[in-house]
């Protein structure tokens, strides 16, 4: 299967971008690859189209299939498994931010919140760092909490609220206060 210059660079730039992201760069082509392909593509094309090892493209796999970026699915007459990715780009932010929540942020609002109740009777912790600790959990508290709040809305919705933009922050007026 060989890939187009646009394809390609489509491809290789998604790579890239997963590795700023903290995503190998190999999984981030099979995404790109997959994201792209008008037909499911059994591991032997990918490892094909993209010059990677097998071995490589299965273990690349298993990671977007535990993502629920992709999925198996099987052709008629072909015992190989196949793979397809999400189409809609809003599904796959959906899925990526619950993910990225579920192994990051939740994992660290649990210690944040552990660290508050027992900062409380730490008598070698300096207040001011207890304050900076709940300063921590209150701001990703509070991001679980908007997350939590828009997750399950249309992507319509998500679309019109996204190009309000600054329309809201203008509205709401200059805050220069801290919050509190």
């Amino acid at each position: 299967m060989a890939l187009g210059p646009t394809e390609q660079k489509f491809v290789l730039h998604w790579g890239e971008m997963g590795t700023r992201w903290g995503v190998n760069r190999t999984v981030a082509q099979i995404h790109a690859l997959l994201f792209l392909a008008n037909r499911p593509l059994a591991a032997e094309d990918i490892a094909e189209a993209l010059s990677v090892a097998r071995s490589n493209v299965s273990n690349s796999l298993k990671e977007l299939q535990s993502w629920n970026l992709i999925r198996v699915t099987h052709l008629m007459g072909d015992r190989r498994d196949h793979f397809v990715a999400l189409q809609d780009v809003w599904e796959i932010f959906r899925v990526i931010v619950e993910e990225r929540k579920r192994r990051e942020i939740d994992p660290t609002l649990t210690v944040l919140r552990e660290c508050a109740i027992e900062g409380d009777t730490d008598s070698a912790l300096e207040p001011a760092s207890l304050a900076r600790m709940n300063e921590v959990l209150t701001f990703l508290d509070m991001l679980g909490t908007t997350y939590d709040d828009y997750k399950h809305l249309p992507p319509a919705t998500l679309q019109r609220f996204l190009k309000m933009g600054g329309k809201v922050a203008r509205f709401l007026g200059p805050d220069d206060k801290a919050p509190s």
